[in-house]
């Protein structure tokens, strides 16, 4: 090996994560409209939520984002359950401001032992993005490995994908099932969008 070139062994290893991204959609606004002082109330509500509920579940805050946030778990289920709660709970003390978040499964590189680097990093980001205020977005898998079969499908085309991606609404996925007449999944084609 070259001086200043690096295997990926050298620096990290290989582990299996679930990662979810979240974001409070509108706060660019909020923050023009209401000023500093409310933008900084709406984020304690939103990091003590997520510090109480994230931890509670076995789900570690990687990092911070501004009025979002990186967490990481080496199970699925406690993160989405996790993202589910906070949802509720910033909603419960009063936010004002919905969320938005995404979820994805997979193996990426543990980077000098307190980063993450793989497509399922960026997935996940890239999911959050995309969502519509009050969404959780997931691939397919992340519903497969809760033990069920998604009741409805879409496929996305994310920045940076060569592919669309079958993704599934967790908070419509996991409310009281609501299937077609003939008890079809249907799945739908969508162009996702930025939110604010």
């Amino acid at each position: 090996m070259s001086p200043g070139s690096y295997e990926p062994e050298a620096v990290g290893r290989r582990v299996r994560r679930t990662f979810g991204f979240v974001d409070l959609s509108g706060f660019t606004t909020l923050t023009a409209r209401e000023g500093d002082e409310e933008a900084v109330r709406v984020l304690t509500v939103f990091r003590n939520a997520v510090r109480s509920v994230a931890g509670y579940n076995g789900v570690r805050v990687a990092k911070w984002l501004g009025d979002g946030a990186m967490l990481v778990s080496t199970e699925t289920r406690p993160m989405v359950e996790a993202i589910l709660e906070i949802e509720q709970r910033i909603d419960a003390d009063g936010s004002g401001l919905p969320l938005r978040a995404g979820i994805t499964a997979g193996d990426v590189i543990l980077f000098e032992g307190d980063d993450y680097v793989g497509s399922s990093v960026n997935l996940a980001a890239r999911l959050c993005d995309s969502a519509e205020p009050c969404q959780v977005l997931a691939p397919v898998d992340v519903v497969e490995a809760l033990g069920r079969t998604p009741d409805e499908v879409d496929r996305l085309v994310l920045r940076g994908m060569t592919e669309p991606i079958e993704v599934v609404d967790l908070q419509r996925e996991l409310a009281p099932p609501s299937r077609t007449g003939d008890g079809s999944s249907p799945v739908r084609d969508r162009p996702s969008g930025p939110a604010d």
